[in-house]
């Protein structure tokens, strides 16, 4: 993982638009910068935009107009081939999970480090240990089609963390899972950021937004970003 010394912005967003098509603007005008391992909660009426900004900060849609930076990259003036190394230090968990079928949960989890390389006698240490942690210990072997909707979720969380990515962005991470599985992803999350990593949650739950009040907080309104103290 790479230490950045906070403070540092790890991304921003100047005068970003984003269109699907010939369709209006879903994000127009968007302004902000994320320093580096800073933590957010990203908050919106459903519709407003949540996913598809995160997209954009995951390098999975190109905006319509305007300028995005990533870990000092202007993304526009990248070259396609440097663009798989940039991903490398971003840890997505999607709302759709998008773990391998034909792959146990331990091996799913391990994808990022087999990856990179890591040896295998890491990967049989670190994973098995995050594993337990998310409550899934009994389920190491199992096959994500036998895995219930929030034993899903947890998987997805654990694959997208065990690298200690610079830059963590999860999509309604907590959705399916109880109150007290949720607080104990957030703690996980919290301890990422305590390394050094940028975390951004996009949530619908106003509980954990308000039991973690310490952080700051993204919310979309009328197709853009605004600031906590600025919403109407």
């Amino acid at each position: 993982m790479r230490h950045r010394p906070r403070g540092q912005h790890i991304i921003r967003f100047e005068g970003v638009g984003l269109r699907y098509g010939l369709g209006p603007e879903v994000l127009q005008d968007v302004d902000f910068a994320l320093p580096a391992g800073s933590f957010h909660f990203l908050t919106g009426a459903s519709g407003a935009g949540k996913s598809s900004l995160l997209r954009l900060m995951y390098l999975g849609l190109r905006p319509s107009r305007g300028r995005v930076t990533l870990f000092d990259k202007d993304i526009a003036l990248t070259r396609r081939y440097e663009l798989p190394a940039l991903r490398r230090r971003i840890g997505v968990v999607f709302q759709d999970f998008r773990l391998l079928d034909h792959l146990s949960t331990l091996d799913n989890v391990a994808l990022p480090l087999r990856v990179r390389g890591v040896k295998e006698s890491e990967v049989q240490k670190h994973v098995p240990e995050l594993l337990s942690w998310v409550g899934l210990a009994d389920q190491m072997h199992s096959k994500p089609p036998t895995l219930s909707g929030g034993q899903k979720q947890r998987v997805a969380i654990a694959r997208a963390v065990i690298g200690r990515p610079d830059l963590l962005l999860a999509d309604e991470p907590t959705g399916n899972v109880d109150d007290h599985i949720a607080m104990r992803l957030l703690h996980l999350f919290e301890e990422l950021n305590k390394l050094g990593t940028t975390v951004v949650i996009a949530t619908h739950n106003q509980f954990l937004v308000d039991r973690f009040s310490q952080h700051s907080r993204l919310h979309i309104e009328r197709g853009t970003v605004v600031e906590p103290e600025d919403e109407a």
